[in-house]
């Protein structure tokens, strides 16, 4: 039996207005969330008394009965005390089972919070014992490709900043979808710009190291013109930095790129506002790429790039082919190049 599904904002608005639960379950593979969650429990103590009503456990340290038993005591000199436990997943399956008497029947003085990483917790014996005894259960979920953008903007605009969309993908592909990475690199941009000031591609090429001639923005764009001498100018570039260029990654965005077209092209409106509706996007400047595209390759086309896009797929990952990812990724561009629309 599952807990009661919440997000990462209502537990933070928990948290900061002291409206608490007496167990709190932190969950799965995004550890920026849960990060910033213990993050803000430990605030919840008031500094100058934190040394008596705050303690921080490390689950393969210790074992159930301890964090009970530090659970159960009474606070000092105030009416509350955090509990929290990092590292539950090393504990083992026994960890968790062995704190569900605890879990159904929290002392209503403490505050534990639990933080498990990587999978989703699926124990239904302890999800049972939390939401019987009040308890809430976050998972901490990797954000999905589409999210990332406006995600990293969120970061900026909270930090006082505003980004230029260019600068905004580029930080998207750099970075992908490690929010700590994210975070940092925001940061950094906070602390060198200033208060106010905007994150252009020459900022993010300067401070970052994302060039802003030879970046994913421009292939894609180069692609979706079908200018192949501009495309292959830059996937050169690629292959000589590859670490800061994964193939997988590229591989991807071009995926991701015709299959939005094939979606656009099989859109009955094809108005602005219809497309974006269609392909979930949030701003009109995403639309340009694919709406270049499509004026450059039919239907037909584009079926066949998604499918040698596949091929390239398996072959890079070793099934079928030891040649050279990036060998393979240049005749995948050419191919791209030069479809005739024939399977």
């Amino acid at each position: 039996m599952a807990t009661e599904t919440v997000n990462f904002a209502s537990v933070q608005n928990q948290i900061k207005k002291k409206v608490l639960a007496p167990v709190y379950l932190l969950h799965g593979e995004e550890g920026y969330f849960i990060d910033q969650l213990l993050a803000d429990a430990e605030q919840i103590i008031p500094e100058g008394d934190r040394d008596f009503n705050l303690y921080t456990l490390y689950a393969p340290q210790i074992d159930a009965d301890t964090v009970m038993d530090t659970c159960r005591r009474y606070p000092m000199m105030t009416d509350r005390q955090v509990v929290i436990v990092k590292e539950v997943q090393a504990g083992g399956a026994r960890f968790l089972k062995g704190l569900t008497t605890y879990l159904e029947a929290p002392t209503s003085t403490t505050v534990l919070f639990l933080a498990h990483r990587g999978e989703e917790y699926k124990g239904a014996e302890v999800l049972k014992a939390i939401k019987k005894g009040g308890g809430v259960v976050f998972e901490s979920k990797k954000l999905k490709d589409n999210m990332l953008a406006a995600a990293i903007e969120k970061f900026i605009t909270n930090k006082g900043l505003s980004v230029d969309p260019k600068a905004l993908i580029m930080l998207r592909d750099f970075v992908g979808n490690d929010l700590s990475r994210i975070f940092n690199e925001v940061n950094k941009l906070t602390v060198t710009l200033g208060q106010g000031a905007m994150v252009t591609p020459e900022a993010v090429e300067r401070n970052i190291g994302v060039s802003k001639e030879y970046n994913n923005f421009e292939f894609v764009a180069a692609v979706a013109c079908r200018d192949a001498e501009k495309a292959m100018t830059i996937l050169d570039h690629f292959s000589h930095n590859p670490k800061g260029n994964p193939f997988t990654v590229i591989s991807t965005i071009l995926y991701n790129l015709f299959s939005s077209v094939l979606i656009a092209q099989y859109t009955p409106d094809k108005s602005e506002r219809s497309l974006m509706a269609a392909l979930g996007l949030k701003w009109s400047m995403q639309l340009k790429d694919i709406s270049a595209a499509m004026r450059n390759y039919s239907p037909a086309q584009v079926v066949e790039i998604l499918s040698e896009i596949k091929n390239y797929d398996n072959q890079s990952k070793g099934n079928g082919s030891r040649q050279d990812a990036y060998a393979l990724l240049h005749a995948l561009v050419y191919h791209i190049l030069t479809a005739t629309g024939k399977l």
